[in-house]
């Protein structure tokens, strides 16, 4: 486990210099969200916080970032499964670079519904209390159907179709708390210094506002690829475990590049 967690950050670390434009994606648009933020007065205070957090704008650059944070996905996960080959994992090969993009539509397509859809348990008649326990029953099923799910998406982003849903539970099943563990140690440690330095932008004197929100961009640049990261390298040790690989045939990838 130790040795899996520590993968996950020194690829990280690694990419964002092998791959900085790459690694820049979800930076940028973190820092426009910053700006959009700034503007509407949430760093000046509690009262501006709160003011600001319904921004019809920063909820629009809000949801931006969610697809921002997927993007450099498709590149980390080959950078990873592929031997931290830079050349390889830059590649857009097919079929890898379309059924990378249906995962992400339908990733795309969840996020945006959470930010700006109608309710589910609203759809389903529910109210009060049985909405509530019913919508906490819905996100604990979508994680773990996340999980059971993670080798489909990482075999799928390496160009192997072979690896669909079914086989994939049948992959995953015996590595889920494992994986847990995996996932929190990838998500976590960045995830609280993000909140903390956020929060410690609305606290702070205005002169470190700027300083303290860079810095949190570049933490969320990298947490994009922890969390692919993470997911990658779960989904690598229990597909070794059943003695699967989850990298496509040879034959199967076609590069792309020279044609785009």
């Amino acid at each position: 486990m130790k040795s899996d967690i520590a993968t996950v950050y020194r690829s990280a670390w690694a990419f964002a210099f092998a791959c900085p434009l790459l690694f820049l994606i979800p930076v940028l648009v973190e820092l426009a969200q910053h700006v959009v933020e700034w503007r509407a007065g949430m760093y000046d205070g509690i009262a501006g916080a709160k003011a600001a957090e319904a921004d019809p704008l920063r909820l629009q650059f809000g949801f931006a970032k969610t697809l921002a944070l997927l993007l450099p996905g498709y590149w980390f996960t080959r950078y990873i499964l592929f031997g931290r080959d830079a050349a390889r994992a830059a590649r857009i090969e097919w079929p890898a670079i379309g059924l990378w993009l249906i995962l992400f539509a339908l990733n795309g397509l969840q996020q945006w519904w959470t930010l700006f859809g109608p309710s589910l348990t609203g759809l389903m008649g529910l109210s009060g209390t049985p909405a509530q326990w019913t919508g906490y029953a819905l996100v604990l099923f979508s994680s773990v159907a996340g999980i059971y799910f993670m080798a489909w998406t990482v075999a799928w982003t390496l160009g192997n179709i072979a690896i669909g849903p079914i086989r994939s539970v049948r992959i995953m099943a015996g590595s889920f708390w494992r994986t847990v563990l995996l996932l929190l140690a990838g998500v976590l440690p960045l995830m609280i210094a993000h909140y903390a330095l956020s929060f410690g932008a609305i606290f702070a004197p205005a002169i470190l506002d700027w300083p303290l929100l860079i810095a949190d961009a570049l933490v969320v640049g990298l947490l994009a690829l922890t969390m692919a990261g993470s997911n990658a390298v779960a989904a690598r040790h229990a597909a070794a475990v059943k003695g699967k690989d989850l990298r496509p045939e040879p034959a199967m990838a076609r590069d792309l590049t020279g044609a785009l």
